[in-house]
């Protein structure tokens, strides 16, 4: 796998936990702990993405 394609997914996938973070912080009933390890996934990628870029 190429740098750039990486690259790509680890974007698509912070993408996709930024969108599953928002969905869970409307929800009435949502485990504060659950989206905190959400936030810490999306952390991890995005310290990830900015390692691999520079």
């Amino acid at each position: 796998m190429s740098l750039s394609s990486h690259l790509s997914e680890l974007k698509k996938k912070h993408h996709l936990l930024d969108e599953q973070v928002e969905q869970a912080q409307r929800a009435p009933s949502v485990d504060g702990l659950q989206v905190a390890a959400l936030k810490k996934q999306k952390l991890r990628l995005k310290e990830e993405i900015e390692r691999l870029s520079s």
